[in-house]
């Protein structure tokens, strides 16, 4: 399976490592400018070009200066001041990786130099190999400067205070970290530069088992100690996301107690991203992972109903939906289905009582016409001022409505918005606009649902993928010049999830609850595909 560019990561011995030092004559930019600049490029753990000069730095150098480099004013009288270095320090560089010991106070020499000149700021991407040296050897040595470091770990050269001499005791540095960083599993440069902060998470012994994970698409699972599945997620790299959870920037509240009780991650391979959502919403779905929000809210989803089975239909919110009348849903929020009822009901005179009426029905003496009624909103039937003929013909309007043809609602509902707004009655306005939108999402996702379900099954091939859909299921994805297994480990609980559902609807025609964000997953995707 190929990687986008964007997840694609090199591996590190195919990385162009640009390894610099600088000497200066004071702390900062600002304090004294640049006396040497070295730099060496490597690939492969080779030398493959090397860059040195001297630089005046346009002010004196200090003694102590002199004393720890031997740089002296004489020696960078007739040295080019930085201004002109940078166009041939810039193409040095070119687009490699920049390596520094302590690459702050290098970098930040740098950029100062080329923002004074005018020019862009670098955007290569940096490591310092302070960092990593903390990450991976802190524990070995006194401390971590370059000379100690070097000492320690016997390496071949030997800082002295002079650019091209720490460049080459950098670069030795930096070899050592690359080997020792395999044994966190580390080969590839995303992976090198996210490794310090790695490092910081109190749960980075867990790192081992992201160690054999895929850099492809797919779904991946946190399990405990019993197996059972406490979070699942996508990712069009399931290694690089992962592994970005033992980041020191993860903010999310629950994740240091997720990781507390993870004792291994299962994954599934996927040609798509389109296929690991899908299978991610089927394992939240029927395992409820408790770590997943995301998994309850389909317990909040319901239903409205146009009561056709009753002597005089009304418009009712159902958790549930029912073989009786006219149903649509599920929609996301009681809120939302309540707006619906609401939006119809405000251009449809449909009773609003909940006064159970049969054929039989015979409105008591004196019954009082409800509120809505006096107001010409609706009819009232229970008080016995409705008729009948023309009450159904309001019933046709609903079904209307809730089936396809809203267009007439929509448009009295925006001409009300429109008069409000030009009376400057705004704030009536915009909640006639909440309406609107409201209504219109509802009975356009209702509306997708429904189309690709009837479209029954059909085989759709995009990008080398093929897709079999079933009456709005994904039946199964396929390559369509190869076998694809993405099984391979997976345990059986989450086999099982992951079984296409039977059909879309219940027994009674009605989309299901835990089945409609698969459906319109497969409808969004299918409609970009225009």
């Amino acid at each position: 399976m190929q990687l986008s560019l964007d997840d694609a990561s090199p591996a590190l011995s195919n990385v162009v490592f640009c390894v610099l030092d600088l000497e200066t004559a004071g702390s900062s930019a600002e304090v004294g400018g640049i006396t040497e600049i070295g730099a060496v490029k490597y690939q492969g753990g080779q030398e493959i070009a090397r860059f040195t000069t001297l630089v005046n730095p346009g002010c004196a150098i200090p003694s102590f200066i002199v004393m720890l480099t031997g740089i002296t004013d004489i020696m960078v009288m007739n040295a080019p001041p930085i201004e002109e270095v940078l166009d041939d320090l810039v193409a040095f560089i070119g687009d490699s990786v920049i390596v520094a010991h302590n690459a702050r106070f290098d970098m930040g020499f740098i950029q100062s130099s080329l923002e004074r000149d005018g020019r862009p700021r670098l955007t290569n991407k940096v490591i310092d190999t302070v960092s990593l040296a903390r990450r991976l050897v802190r524990s070995e040595v006194p401390n971590c400067k370059l000379s100690t470091l070097a000492e320690s770990l016997g390496l071949r050269h030997q800082p002295a205070h002079r650019a091209i001499n720490d460049v080459l005791a950098t670069g030795d540095l930096l070899h050592y970290l690359i080997e020792r960083a395999a044994g966190f599993g580390v080969f590839d440069l995303n992976d090198l530069i996210a490794l310090p902060k790695l490092g910081a998470h109190p749960q980075a012994k867990k790192l081992k088992f992201t160690e054999q994970l895929p850099r492809t698409t797919g779904v991946y699972m946190f399990t405990d100690a019993q197996g059972e599945v406490l979070y699942v997620g996508k990712a069009s790299n399931i290694r690089s996301r992962v592994r970005s959870y033992f980041g020191t920037n993860e903010s999310r509240t629950k994740v240091g107690s997720l990781l507390k009780l993870m004792q291994g991650v299962e994954y599934i391979q996927t040609p798509d991203i389109l296929t690991a959502e899908i299978l991610e919403l089927r394992i939240i779905g029927r395992l409820r992972p408790r770590y997943n929000h995301a998994g309850t809210r389909t317990a909040k989803y319901c239903y409205v109903r146009l009561t056709l089975d009753e002597e005089w239909p009304r418009l009712l919110v159902s958790k549930t939906p029912s073989a009786k009348g006219l149903c649509i849903g599920p929609i996301s929020t009681r809120n939302m289905a309540t707006e619906v009822v609401d939006a119809i009901e405000s251009v449809i005179p449909l009773r609003r009582c909940t006064v159970r009426m049969g054929r039989k029905y015979v409105a008591p003496e004196g019954a009082p016409v409800c509120s809505a009624a006096r107001l010409g909103l609706a009819q009232c039937p229970c008080s016995g001022t409705a008729d009948p003929e023309s009450y159904a013909n309001v019933v046709r309007l609903a079904a209307d409505a809730l089936t396809g043809n809203s267009a007439f609602v929509l448009d009295a509902l925006t001409e009300r918005m429109n008069s409000h707004s030009e009376a400057q009655r705004y704030e009536e306005a915009a909640y006639l606009r909440d309406r609107i939108q409201t209504f219109n999402t509802v009975m356009r996702r209702y509306n997708q649902a429904v189309q690709l379900c009837e479209r029954g099954s059909f085989s759709l091939r995009f990008n080398n993928i093929v897709y079999e859909i079933d009456h709005g299921v994904l039946a199964s994805t396929r390559y369509a010049d190869q076998m694809f297994t993405p099984l391979d480990g997976v345990s059986q609980t989450v086999r099982d999830a992951i079984i296409p559902p039977q059909s879309a609807s219940n027994e009674f025609g009605a989309l299901r609850n835990d089945v409609i964000d698969e459906v319109l997953c497969i409808a969004k995707f299918l409609e970009a595909q225009k």
